[in-house]
């Protein structure tokens, strides 16, 4: 069975006309984009930094769930440290990050201190 474009043609043009085929994929130092940063490498720095200075080998939203990730980490070494040098307890370190003790228990557990 053979396809009819004339049908189609009219959609064809259309698709081709939003997709930009006649414009150039450029390359980045053609592309004027404002780099802003990220929260993340700011907040690791303790300055604002910017893409070209990041601290990380890998973009943390190119990962996948990035920077919850990275939140989650940060809030568990806090967590693991309250527990072991100030001596806070469970019930306390589930009311001070807002979290319910089984989360305080699980990451205690995979650490290695329960």
């Amino acid at each position: 069975m053979e396809l009819d474009t004339e049908l189609f043609q009219g959609d064809l043009d259309r698709l081709a006309e939003t997709v930009g085929t006649d414009e150039p994929d450029l390359p980045p130092e053609y592309c004027h984009y404002r780099d802003e940063g990220c929260e993340v490498a700011t907040a690791y720095l303790g300055r604002q930094s910017y893409c070209s200075e990041c601290p990380f080998p890998k973009c943390i939203y190119e990962e996948s769930g990035g920077k919850q990730r990275w939140l989650k980490e940060l809030r568990n070494r806090e967590m693991l440290r309250q527990f072991t040098t100030e001596g806070k307890g469970i019930k306390e370190l589930a009311l001070a990050f807002r979290v319910s003790q089984r989360t305080v228990q699980r990451v205690l557990k995979r650490a290695g201190n329960e």
